[in-house]
């Protein structure tokens, strides 16, 4: 039987240093595990993927000097969002800033710099998966990815 998966849109952030290292959250839950991801988080009503993805990174890191440069992919994926089983459809943009850390709005938030040798080698899943290969071959336009499975589903 197949669960009903209620839509929901989010935009997240990449943000590249001049050391060319990517920051990242780590993130874990219930279904889909541990995981890497870019700030960001969930549409609000009226807001446009750029509007959300700049309120996010306020939110969760305190920055307000960036901005999206590009959008790098799109890509579906299932997991449980607040008790709700999910598709979300997110729009990763990528932008550059500097290296320094965050002032999160929780203190329990979990942050790393990561260099892309690193992230193309972590076995930890990264939210889009394909993330070290889009930012080591930039495409001119955005990568649509579709759906991607999560390993537990």
């Amino acid at each position: 039987m197949r669960t009903q998966r209620t839509p929901r849109t989010a935009a997240r952030l990449v943000v590249v240093s001049p050391q060319d290292t990517v920051f990242l959250f780590r993130d874990h839950n219930r279904e889909t595990g541990l995981h890497w991801l870019p700030p960001g988080g969930g549409i609000d009503p009226g807001e446009t993927p750029e509007q959300a993805v700049l309120r996010e990174l306020r939110e969760e890191t305190g920055w307000t000097d960036l901005a999206p440069e590009r959008l790098l992919c799109t890509w579906e994926h299932d997991f449980t969002h607040q008790g709700v089983p999910t598709r979300q459809y997110e729009h990763i943009y990528v932008t550059s800033g500097p290296l320094r850390d965050p002032v999160p709005e929780s203190p329990d938030a979990h942050w790393r710099w990561w260099d892309l040798d690193a992230l193309a080698a972590t076995r930890d899943p990264l939210w889009p998966p394909t993330l070290p290969a889009l930012l080591r071959a930039p495409s001119r336009e955005p990568v649509h990815l579709g759906l991607i499975p999560s390993p537990t589903s």
